[in-house]
C-alpha cells in the first residue's frame, strides 16, 4: 500500500497535465513480476519448502479430498486427482460460464461446485479455505502457459477490462496504465514497479504475511487511487481479471508465487 500510494504521489502532477499514454506493452517484451523480485524473493518462491503459498496448498489438498455438504461429496469424487484433471485449469480462467451468460474466475467456479455439485455454502472471498481451494487447483497448472486462444463469447468481456485497466478513477485521477504500461521497470524507492501481470494468483505477498487473490491486490491499487473499489466478485473485477489473463497469453503460471 505505501509503495501503490508513493507511485500516485509520483505520478499525479503528470496525470493532470498530459493524457493517458496506455501504451501496451509488445508482446516480446512483456515479463512476469517475478523477473522484477531481489535473488532471495526468486529464491523463496522457487524453493517449496521455504515458500510460504505451499502451505495453502496443502491445506486446499485436504480440502479437495473432504466430503462436504448435504450431497456429502468431495472434489475428488467428480474430479477425481487433481494432479491430472486440473492441470491446465487455471490457465483458462476467468471462463465463460453458459448460466450465468458472463466470465466466472477459479474462486467463483469453486464456489458454484460447491452450491450446484456438494450443496455446500459457498465460501467467503479471502477465507482461507477459499483461498486454499483456489491455489491448490491453480498450483497444478504451474509452467503451463496461459491460453493464447480467447473464447469468443469473451471477447466483450476483454474489451471492457481493457477499458477498465486504462480508465483514469479516484482522487488521483491514475488509471492501472498509468503504472503497468507507462512505466515499468522503473523504481520508487527501491520497489520495482512490474507490468502487473497476473501469472501467480493466488500468491504470497510478503507485505500481507498470507496468501492473497488477485482481486485483492487490483482492489488495493484502487484504494490506492483513493479511488472506491469494486466488492470482492463484481463482474467488473472478473472483467478485470480476464483482460489481465489476455494480456499475460503464453506466460506460465506460477501459483503459488512470493512477492513483496
Amino acid at each position: 500500500m505505501r509503495s501503490i500510494c508513493a507511485i500516485a504521489a509520483l505520478l499525479i502532477a503528470a496525470a493532470a497535465a498530459a493524457p493517458l499514454l496506455g501504451t501496451e506493452i509488445p508482446p516480446a517484451q512483456r515479463r512476469s513480476g517475478y523477473s522484477f523480485m531481489t535473488p532471495d524473493t526468486q529464491a523463496m518462491q522457487n524453493d517449496d519448502t521455504a515458500n510460504p503459498g505451499m502451505l495453502w496448498v496443502l491445506d486446499g489438498e485436504a480440502l479437495w479430498n473432504a466430503k462436504a455438504g448435504a450431497a456429502g461429496k468431495a472434489c475428488s469424487d467428480c474430479h477425481g486427482n487433481a494432479h491430472a484433471s486440473m492441470k491446465d485449469v487455471a490457465a483458462h480462467y476467468p471462463a465463460f460460464d453458459p448460466a450465468l451468460g458472463r466470465p466466472v474466475n477459479l474462486e467463483q467456479r469453486i464456489n458454484l461446485c460447491r452450491a450446484n455439485h456438494q450443496q455446500a455454502t459457498p465460501l467467503a472471498y479471502e477465507s482461507r479455505d477459499l483461498l486454499a481451494l483456489t491455489a491448490f487447483v491453480a498450483q497444478q497448472s504451474r509452467g503451463v502457459p496461459i491460453a493464447s486462444e480467447i473464447d469468443p463469447q469473451l471477447a466483450p468481456f476483454v474489451a471492457k477490462g481493457r477499458e477498465l485497466f486504462m480508465h483514469r478513477q479516484g482522487q488521483l485521477n491514475l488509471a492501472c496504465a498509468n503504472c503497468h504500461d507507462d512505466n515499468w521497470e522503473k523504481h520508487l524507492a527501491g520497489s520495482a514497479i512490474t507490468q502487473g501481470q497476473p501469472t501467480g494468483y493466488p500468491l504470497y505477498r510478503l507485505e500481507w504475511q498470507s496468501l492473497g487473490s488477485l482481486q485483492r491486490r487490483l482492489r488495493n491499487c484502487m484504494i490506492g487511487t483513493r479511488a472506491q473499489p469494486y466488492d470482492y466478485g463484481a463482474p467488473e473485477l472478473v472483467e478485470l481479471e480476464l483482460y489481465l489473463m489476455s494480456r499475460a497469453q503464453g506466460m506460465p503460471i506460477e501459483t503459488p508465487a512470493v512477492r513483496p
